[in-house]
C-alpha cells in the first residue's frame, strides 16, 4: 500500500504541503509519521485538524496493522531536506550537508544554501561556494540560528 498516496490528498486539501511521511516499526509498535508545512508555518490547531482528517481517511482505507500510532507534526526548525523541493524552499537558510564522498577533503559541509535546481545545490561557506549534486548527498538539514529566523518561511 502506498502510504504517501493515501496521505498526500488529505494534507493538500487542508492547504498544507506534505513535507515527509514514514511508516516503520519501533519498539514493537508501528508508527506512521507525517510532517506537514505551509509558507506561514503550522500551528497546533492545524496539526490537530489534519491529524483527525488523516485518521478518518486511514480508517476508511483499512490502513495498516491494528494498533499503529499516527504522529502529525511540522518538520521543525532543523528540518530534514530530502527532495529538491525541500532544498528550493530552504534557499537563504543555513544548512548542514553530509556527502557520500569527500568534497574538498570533507564529507560534512555547512553554510548558506545559495541555490537549488533540479540536479544540485550550491552552498556558500567560508571556503567559497560548493556545488553538490543530489546524488552525492547522504543527508541534509537546516540549521537554526538564533536571531535570524525568517518570517516568510
Amino acid at each position: 500500500m502506498d502510504v504517501e498516496a493515501l496521505v498526500r490528498p488529505v494534507v493538500e486539501s487542508s492547504g498544507l504541503e506534505l513535507w515527509d511521511v514514514s511508516f516503520r516499526g519501533e519498539g514493537g509498535r508501528s508508527i506512521l509519521r507525517v510532517s506537514v508545512d505551509r509558507d506561514r508555518g503550522v500551528d497546533l490547531d492545524t496539526i490537530a485538524e489534519v491529524s483527525e482528517r488523516l485518521s478518518r481517511r486511514l480508517d476508511l482505507e483499512d490502513f495498516g496493522p491494528r494498533g499503529y500510532t499516527l504522529e502529525v507534526s511540522s518538520p521543525g526548525l532543523e528540518r530534514p531536506l530530502r527532495t529538491p523541493r525541500h532544498f528550493e524552499r530552504s534557499v537563504g537558510r543555513r544548512v548542514k550537508v553530509k556527502t557520500t564522498e569527500p568534497i574538498d577533503g570533507s564529507k560534512v559541509h555547512e553554510g548558506a544554501l545559495v541555490s537549488a535546481d533540479a540536479e544540485a545545490i550550491v552552498i556558500a561557506s567560508e571556503g567559497g561556494e560548493l556545488r553538490v549534486p543530489y546524488a552525492g548527498i547522504a543527508s541534509a538539514r537546516t540549521v537554526f540560528e538564533w536571531g535570524t529566523a525568517r518570517s516568510e518561511r
